[in-house]
């Protein structure tokens, strides 16, 4: 692909396959662990070495709850000739951003009630301080002129790891074969996989308890690794995640379901003429530890979602229906905070966000389209691997 890194990794254990990755991404993972050094002391005053430390719970519940994760985790870290800490440390960026983050605005907030000053207004966190930021749709039935079966998502996150990105393919069987879109040194995101089925996920914010949960990167390679979407909306809804989370199944047969999990309830939409999107706002429900006082973690989404409502239904009827999907995920409205996200120049370089791919994968044919950058620039370009190969 034009710009995008593509990786292949297969083997016989996980260790394999990790060292095999390891190998492949270790400059990437490099300049991803010195971008995380910077943005998590801008963004929380904390050291890197604070950061790993703050990464042991997880550690330890990788070790000893996921141990074939954590040895692909292992394996990664020896190929890159980093520290495993530091791999799980990437693996669980949204998760300690969200401890990190919250206890430093409580810790500024309750110094500024002292003072009779809050800080609160000035800490609150905007889109580039979310654990994760996305628009993701599915296509289905009468959604579409030709029929087939279309998933996909405009990922944004932050611009400074946009060439970190890498496309990753794994081959592990008995278990389905993946290909994913992550930030290198991660063994999760989004993607879809051999059995048919895809998975599309966008954070959803708020507060909830101190329980060390499950991190977003391990649940979505879980799903990803199921043999069926059943077995994959179990894993949604019996695993508990330590942050709050929005998934998209969508299935070659046509099924679509999109869940809002949370360390608390979920909740739960199916599509609407065929049509499912979904932002980083709750939809479905508010929970009920956050409703009293709920607030859109990114007031963007609540533009973000209409329009791409409105430039997907193009859909229906166009005579290309990929065509149709880039310019509905290329919209503008409210730039840079737009459904097609640019860096905005008004924000310091490693807090500014932007739309690092935009996906667009035909589940009937299995041929997966990506753009390497903000689509708007860019065209879909077809993934050297057919899902069903």
């Amino acid at each position: 692909m034009s710009q995008l890194r593509v990786i292949e990794v297969s083997g016989t254990t996980p260790r394999r396959r990790g060292i095999s990755y390891g190998q492949a991404a270790a400059d990437l993972i490099a300049t991803a662990i010195a971008y995380y050094t910077q943005a998590f002391e801008l963004q929380t005053g904390r050291s890197w070495s604070e950061i790993l430390t703050l990464s042991e719970p997880w550690e330890q519940l990788l070790r000893s709850g996921f141990p074939e994760l954590f040895e692909e985790m292992t394996g990664i870290a020896e190929g890159a000739g980093v520290p495993v800490r530091e791999i799980v440390a990437l693996n669980c960026r949204g998760e300690i951003i969200y401890d990190a983050e919250s206890f430093r605005r409580s810790s500024a907030t309750t110094e500024g009630s002292t003072e009779g000053t809050s800080e609160s207004t000035s800490l609150e966190p905007s889109q580039g301080d979310a654990p994760d930021g996305c628009t993701s749709y599915s296509l289905t039935g009468p959604a579409t002129s030709d029929g087939h079966v279309y998933t996909g998502q405009n990922w944004d996150w932050r611009h400074a790891v946009r060439d970190t990105v890498v496309i990753l393919r794994i081959v592990q069987p008995p278990k389905p074969t993946v290909i994913m879109q992550v930030e290198a040194g991660q063994i999760g995101r989004h993607g879809a996989n051999s059995r048919g089925f895809a998975l599309n996920a966008n954070g959803l914010g708020g507060r909830f308890d101190d329980t060390v949960g499950v991190p977003q990167t391990v649940i979505r390679r879980l799903v990803l690794d199921s043999d069926s979407i059943s077995d994959a909306l179990k894993v949604l809804v019996k695993t508990r995640a330590h942050i709050a989370s929005n998934a998209l199944l969508t299935d070659r047969s046509g099924f679509s379901i999109d869940l809002e999990t949370t360390p608390g309830a979920h909740g739960w939409e199916y599509p609407v003429d065929g049509l499912i999107v979904h932002g980083n706002h709750y939809q479905a429900f508010v929970p009920p530890q956050l409703a009293a006082t709920h607030r859109p973690m990114s007031p963007d989404s609540l533009l973000r979602v209409p329009r791409a409502t409105q430039g997907l239904k193009e859909a229906a009827t166009a005579t290309d229906v990929r065509k149709a999907v880039h310019t509905a995920m290329s919209d503008h409205l409210g730039r840079p905070d737009s459904l097609c996200a640019h860096p905005d120049d008004r924000l310091a370089e490693l807090r500014q966000w932007s739309t690092l791919l935009s996906s667009c994968v035909d589940l009937t044919t299995g041929e997966y389209y990506v753009t390497p950058g903000i689509p708007c620039e860019h065209s879909y370009e077809l993934v050297p691997f057919n899902l069903y190969d």
